[in-house]
């Protein structure tokens, strides 16, 4: 069988798989207005299996958006609200001795959910974020001398306030690493705003939100995901603008060099791998190309990149270096 024969088959298979993308952006539509970026953005990390880090003003249904989405998808949903008191117990769960049977058992935490809201993540302390990152990392949490395992799927969708600074902590590197995507989520235009606040005086969004699809999909279509075909040419694309957020100056682009501490890791071109195939899915084809890889970089980068003291001075943005390696590094 040759590849086209193959291509054929699998656009065939995903257009067979993917119609529940549509149910769902129908879905997240009727409770939010705009911020298509964003809705599209959580398909990705929930096609993906990865976690996704929400970025941005009070206000702009960050909440909203990933509540929408969990109860669309017919699941279990927990929410942590983060604040400087929280305790690892509180996210995912303790021990309990019963007087009555004078034995202990296991109380599980919110985290045992398959979709967990971490609101506004950067006000817990560090302790609290190293037992989130456990969860997140490998899927499993140890509670005593108990080890259990999460809901499959499980992801993590976590927000943040990024001008309020008083009374929050800023998270690790290597936490921010186990988000796949970050997404900074910004104002909306002004007809959309104007469509808000006539929704709102209406109670257009007092409507609950019904299931459309269950667990079973998602487990499906992301063994559909993974069957997408990513030429080697794509492939070599993504591993370039990787190791040209490492080596600016092999790319040509040498004014990077003094604004860029560290580049992304491996695990930022197997995200970017990913992404782009989620957003293939998406687009219902079966093979990546370079514009699926484009829409999806500043997402998985701009929190994988660390500025220098330079950069900071001169308020250059990692989008700003994002844009100057996609504009830069040899499309295939």
């Amino acid at each position: 069988m040759n590849q086209n024969t193959d291509i054929r088959e699998l656009n065939a298979l995903i257009e067979q798989n993917s119609q529940f993308v549509v149910t769902l952006k129908d879905g997240m539509s009727r409770t939010i207005v705009g911020q298509q970026h964003l809705s599209e953005a959580l398909l990705i990390g929930l096609l993906s299996d990865g976690h996704i880090l929400l970025e941005g003003v009070p206000g702009l249904a960050k909440t909203l958006a990933i509540r929408t989405l969990a109860a669309l998808v017919d699941a279990q949903f927990g929410r942590i609200q983060f604040t400087p008191d929280l305790l690892p117990a509180d996210v995912i769960g303790t021990m309990i001795y019963s007087q009555k049977e004078g034995t202990f058992s296991v109380r599980r935490g919110p985290v045992f959910a398959n979709f967990v809201l971490a609101d506004e993540i950067n006000r817990a302390p560090a302790k609290v974020q190293s037992a989130l990152l456990q969860a997140m990392q490998e899927r499993q949490v140890t509670i005593g001398d108990q080890t259990m395992a999460l809901p499959d799927p499980f992801l993590v969708m976590a927000t943040q306030n990024p001008i309020e600074q008083e009374g929050t902590y800023q998270l690790p590197e290597a936490q921010m690493d186990r988000f796949m995507l970050k997404v900074v989520v910004d104002y909306p235009s002004l007809e959309e705003e104007k469509s808000i606040v006539r929704g709102a005086l209406s109670d257009r969004f007092e409507a609950p939100v019904r299931p459309v699809i269950d667990t079973a999909t998602v487990a499906e279509a992301r063994k559909v995901v993974k069957q997408i075909y990513l030429d080697e040419r794509i492939e070599q694309y993504v591993a370039d603008i990787v190791f040209a957020t490492r080596y600016p100056d092999r790319y040509k682009l040498n004014e990077l060099q003094p604004l860029i501490q560290y580049g992304g890791s491996p695990r930022a071109s197997i995200a970017l791998a990913q992404a782009a195939r989620s957003m293939a899915f998406i687009q219902r084809r079966g093979y990546v190309v370079p514009d699926d890889v484009k829409a999806v970089a500043h997402d998985v980068l701009r929190h994988r990149i660390g500025l220098t003291y330079e950069a900071e001075a001169t308020n250059t943005a990692a989008d700003h270096i994002i844009g100057e390696i996609l504009a830069k590094v040899a499309v295939p």
